[in-house]
């Protein structure tokens, strides 16, 4: 069955060529021009993939993630014409997946899409590590804490695992880039350490001294052995 995706976006014309050309690709669209709808659908239908505009007619995008990011950890694709980076780091800080700067490629918004949905369903029947308290499911996609499911998003995820599965090695920011795909994403932008400090705010019990994921100065970030 096709995967669904719900893309938020005010701008008909921008709406419906984008739902065009995700169709062609073999995708079902849902469409929504206003944040109070975008809402409604999450709520009663199921998608697959969320594709959200951040200036809405009646909410900012960037409320509208906080507010899906409290139940759920679909995967979301920020689409901003805002030129200032701050809106970015705080979308990815409020737990959206990627983002995609207006205007851009139709081609390179599928293969993003495609990037955060190839992240949720990989680690099909791959069994769950266990680090102490913490549990990270691999086929399941989700991560728990003395039994207690984590929310964090697919990129998180996919990073979290990326970490975990090179327990006790030292990885740099770029090669945590490459092993979680899809992001475009220069060595120097911080969006990683966003990432970083989001899922040690799910699974340390104090994110300010993290006990699981270390950061390595001048060198990158490391995953603990150590058991709880």
């Amino acid at each position: 069955m096709a995967e669904r995706i719900l893309l938020v976006e005010d701008d008909a014309r921008l709406a419906e060529m984008i739902a065009e050309y995700l169709g062609d690709a073999g995708y079902r669209v849902t469409m929504a021009s206003l944040g109070t709808v975008a809402l409604q659908h999450l709520e009663t239908v199921g998608h697959d993939a969320v594709v959200l505009d951040l200036m809405l007619p009646d909410m900012d995008g960037l409320d509208i993630c906080q507010q899906l990011r409290r139940h759920s950890d679909i995967p979301l694709l920020m689409l901003t014409a805002r030129g200032d980076a701050t809106d970015r780091i705080v979308g990815l800080e409020l737990g959206a997946d990627d983002y995609l700067p207006k205007p851009f490629e139709p081609r390179e918004l599928l293969a993003r899409l495609r990037a955060i949905l190839r992240r949720r369903h990989g680690g099909a029947l791959e069994p769950p590590l266990h680090f102490g308290r913490l549990e990270i499911d691999r086929a399941a996609r989700s991560v728990r804490v003395d039994g207690e499911q984590c929310i964090i998003t697919s990129y998180q995820f996919a990073l979290l695992t990326a970490l975990a599965e090179r327990a006790g090695r030292v990885l740099s920011r770029e090669a945590l880039m490459d092993m979680v795909k899809g992001e475009q994403l220069e060595a120097f932008d911080r969006s990683i350490d966003v990432h970083v400090s989001r899922i040690r705010a799910a699974i340390e019990d104090d994110p300010k001294r993290p006990q699981r994921i270390i950061t390595v100065r001048g060198a990158g970030y490391v995953f603990s052995r150590s058991q709880d």
